[in-house]
């Protein structure tokens, strides 16, 4: 067994798609997340600072001294794997078992992909599903408006303006008849009821948080490192705006936080590391 807590990092506010899957499934585990909310969002950005700022995100977690640092975030997971397989400690980010997820819902092998421009570019999410289903056809999709939404707290079912948004950037895909769609941005379950009701009872969602957090209880319990005694306390962490990240993180993980909530400047600490 292994108490030491599990960090998680995302551009802002997606990644607690990955700690309300590990509230539900592991209630002892404790948690160290990091919202990078200063520099949300990280899909626009080029290559070598997505890079860049994966490499600082994890530097910053591995200060707690956790067992293992998960990926929550799409476009960290899309463009800088290496940067995660180069740890000393076990990592994972949303693509792979998502992409199985997705593989193994889909009946028509129709499937359809939104996330930021910079996953979308990786075709990452594509070939995860092609491993494993070679004669898939996968749709992508960019939908860069999606995570401003949510960041800004734009995710009522009821919204017209998401709902209008969501209707232009899904309308391709439903021209395609998905069946299967990855949202592969963990922003992107918050807005799922608005997605469910544009693409009808017929598309399956798959969330990524969700089959990551699955994935890395798996990892967890193959290596023997699952807490044995936790409390489950969360401690929260952002680079910018708390009290917004406070006010919808309460709201979608249903617990206050508030108090649980600090501000780091990280990139004071990246450039004092190095």
């Amino acid at each position: 067994m292994d108490n030491r807590p599990i960090g998680v990092f995302d551009s802002g506010l997606g990644g607690l798609t990955v700690v309300r899957q590990r509230i539900k499934e592991l209630p002892k585990e404790r948690i160290v997340y990091f919202g990078d909310t200063g520099r949300v969002p990280y899909g626009t950005r080029g290559c070598d600072v997505i890079s860049r700022y994966t490499a600082e995100d994890c530097a910053f977690l591995r200060r707690f001294d956790v067992k293992m640092i998960i990926a929550a975030c799409g476009t960290a997971s899309s463009v800088a794997p290496h940067v995660l397989k180069a740890l000393p400690l076990p990592a994972l980010g949303v693509v792979d078992a998502t992409g199985a997820a997705a593989a193994a819902a889909t009946k028509s092998g129709k499937i359809g992909v939104i996330g930021t421009a910079a996953t979308v570019s990786t075709d990452a999410f594509g070939k995860a599903i092609r491993a494993r289903a070679p004669q898939a056809q996968v749709f992508s999709q960019a939908c860069p408006l999606f995570v401003p939404l949510v960041e800004n707290g734009w995710i009522d079912p009821q919204d017209e303006v998401a709902i209008a948004i969501a209707k232009r950037y899904l309308q391709p895909l439903k021209d395609q008849q998905v069946d299967t769609l990855i949202m592969g941005c963990t922003h992107f379950p918050l807005l799922s009821p608005i997605f469910a009701e544009i693409l009808g009872d017929g598309v399956t969602l798959i969330d990524a948080g969700r089959e990551t957090a699955i994935a890395a209880h798996k990892m967890l319990e193959a290596g023997d490192a699952l807490t044995a005694d936790g409390d489950g306390e969360c401690r929260f962490f952002v680079s910018d705006r708390p009290q917004g990240f406070a006010d919808i993180a309460e709201m979608f993980l249903g617990r206050p936080i508030r108090a649980n909530v600090e501000t780091v400047d990280i990139a004071r600490l990246s450039d004092t590391e190095a």
